[in-house]
């Protein structure tokens, strides 16, 4: 990174009104104290909302394209940043900072037409599962774009998810579908978009960065949508409605697990959303429990917290105590 990052000119207004909830450390950390429990419980209630938006997506079922499907979830999404849609036409950035973020909308654009194909055509739990790779992608991106050290803990670390993803797939002992194949390029897009927010970080807010991003998707799904047009039913678009909603909710929620508890608390809980996925499939769609898919995906969830619980433990040895940072 560059000692000097290209800043936004863009008035406090914008900062304020945008998304006040993710505005800055100090106004978060006097709202919500710290608590292991809060932290856990919220990130429960994340893991049951994802998992119920995938259940929305396999009720949609195939009969609307994925890409057309994913416009409308995404258009209904922008209904609740109509409050802030005036202010983000005060922003003003340099080229570099548009350019990064439009090539960040079109990855995640492709990332969400791929998971919305995969997600009405293979088993909830498959799709829960391989949904934990994208992490692995962002350790991987980071060490070959951003210069990350790629230690030793977090090579063991990928070849372990690589092995999940290889017992959930089976290669050779059944057939790996094209649903299979666009979860690993969503998962690559995904962690591509990752990395790009990662740079964002340091010359945009996070609200405006959300904000942008959900504009930037909508814009980069309509061309595909219009292309493969159906029209629509009215339980469809209140089936896509709902799912807009739940995702919603899922980030905030997950926002607040964040903010209540360290990732070393909250990344292990994120197993229990394979957990509900299972009970789903099985219980209201009459899916098989696969054995395999719960072992692969142990497997990758077990490999990401392994990396949160060191990343943390490295992080407490070199950042020094408050007492000595105000000498």
């Amino acid at each position: 990174m560059h000692d000097k990052v290209p800043r936004p000119i863009s008035t406090g207004r914008v900062r304020r009104d945008l998304m006040p909830a993710m505005r800055a450390n100090r106004p978060l950390a006097n709202e919500i104290m710290p608590s292991p429990v809060r932290g856990v419980l919220w990130m429960v209630a994340t893991g049951m909302l994802f998992v119920g938006v995938t259940a929305m997506i396999k009720v949609l079922g195939t009969r609307m394209p994925a890409t057309q499907a994913a416009f409308l979830r995404y258009l209904f999404g922008v209904v609740f940043l109509l409050p802030v849609l005036g202010t983000l036409r005060t922003l003003r950035f340099d080229l570099g900072t548009w350019c990064l973020i439009c090539a960040r909308g079109a990855v995640h654009t492709v990332s969400v037409a791929f998971w919305f194909y995969a997600m009405a055509r293979l088993p909830i739990a498959d799709v829960t599962a391989m949904n934990y790779l994208a992490p692995i992608f962002v350790t991987i991106g980071a060490a070959l774009f951003l210069g990350e050290r790629l230690a030793a803990r977090r090579v063991i670390a990928i070849v372990a998810a690589l092995c999940g993803a290889l017992i959930i797939l089976r290669p050779g002992l059944r057939e790996v579908g094209t649903a299979h194949l666009a979860m690993l390029f969503m998962a690559a897009a995904s962690g591509t978009s990752y990395l790009m927010a990662k740079v964002l970080t340091g010359r945009v807010s996070a609200g405006v960065l959300v904000a942008m991003l959900s504009l930037t998707v909508t814009i980069g799904l309509a061309p595909m949508a219009i292309a493969v047009w159906v029209p629509p039913t009215p339980w469809e678009l209140a089936i896509l409605f709902a799912v807009a909603c739940l995702a919603t909710a899922g980030h905030y929620t997950m926002m607040l697990a964040f903010r209540a508890a360290p990732l070393t608390v909250t990344q292990p809980v994120t197993f229990l959303q394979l957990v509900w996925a299972v009970l789903l499939g099985a219980l209201v769609f009459g899916e098989g429990v696969d054995i395999f898919v719960i072992l692969g995906g142990m497997v990758i969830v077990a490999a990401i917290s392994f990396i949160s619980w060191r990343e943390a433990v490295l992080k407490r040895r070199v950042t020094p105590p408050v007492s000595a940072t105000k000498l």
